[in-house]
């Protein structure tokens, strides 16, 4: 009887130490997800530097990859034993460790590819001026003012699509779309001159929390309208292609209403 019940005593414990690996996978996954979230979150809240979150996102992704190698270790090591519960969690784990390793990657591999630049204008000869957002962008470390042909030809290599949109309007019927267009994109209007065929918004990134301001220009063409748009960072060297994202994104819906 005694031997017995020293048997079953250990059963739980050996069944606790088969789950260590699939347990410790979900786990790191776990803090690899609230690494990431709170990368973001904290620069938001100005709790850090946004190079700090930076650096949670660098850590973040950095504990993903090992929770999915502990998981992928623990899912083998479970089916081997038939422990259904194991596969279960270290499964779960590779795909949330997985998760909290590529977004980081992908982001990191497409701040890679584009230029390091962050003012990006359709009109690269003539960029449209920020008149109104300028006190807003007070302390900035970016400048407002365009940097010139070498930004320009950067650009232009990156994103050759990026070029004035022609519509087939008045320009009193091209502004008007132009400024429902910026309020359907979610972007914060500063300013709306029709006379002078200017709109000035700000946006603001999903994850850190970024502020970009936004100037639409519309140039009359006879019975038709030219739209320009430049989008600029405050913050960063690299805008790893969010403003060119942002212009192709408005422009495609513009060219949808019209």
């Amino acid at each position: 009887m005694e031997l017995t019940d020293k048997k079953n005593a250990t059963l739980p414990e050996a069944k606790g130490r088969r789950l260590l690996l699939p347990v410790l996978g979900i786990a790191l996954a776990v803090a690899a997800l609230l690494v990431l979230a709170a990368s973001g979150t904290g620069s938001r809240l100005g709790l850090w530097h946004f190079r700090t979150g930076f650096a949670l996102l660098k850590y973040g992704a950095w504990c993903g990859l090992a929770a999915a190698l502990v998981s992928l270790g623990g899912a083998v090591a479970s089916a081997g034993r038939r422990q259904f519960l194991g596969v279960v969690l270290s499964l779960a784990g590779v795909v949330a460790g997985a998760a909290a390793f590529s977004v980081p990657l992908h982001w990191k591999m497409t701040a890679q590819r584009v230029p390091r630049i962050h003012d990006i204008s359709t009109d690269t000869v003539n960029p449209p001026p920020f008149v109104a957002v300028l006190p807003l962008r007070s302390g900035a470390p970016n400048p407002a003012e365009y940097g010139g042909a070498e930004i320009a030809v950067r650009q232009l290599q990156a994103y050759p699509d990026l070029k004035t949109t022609v519509l087939d309007l008045p320009s009193p019927r091209a502004f008007e779309l132009a400024l429902e267009t910026a309020r359907r994109m979610g972007w914060r209007i500063v300013a709306a001159a029709p006379g002078e065929g200017r709109i000035e918004a700000s946006d603001t990134t999903f994850w850190f929390g970024f502020t970009d301001d936004i100037v639409v220009r519309i140039t009359p063409a006879g019975n038709r309208s030219l739209v320009d748009v430049r989008s600029l960072s405050r913050v960063g060297i690299s805008d790893a292609g969010t403003n060119a994202r942002r212009i192709r994104a408005y422009l495609g819906k513009l060219a949808g209403n019209g």
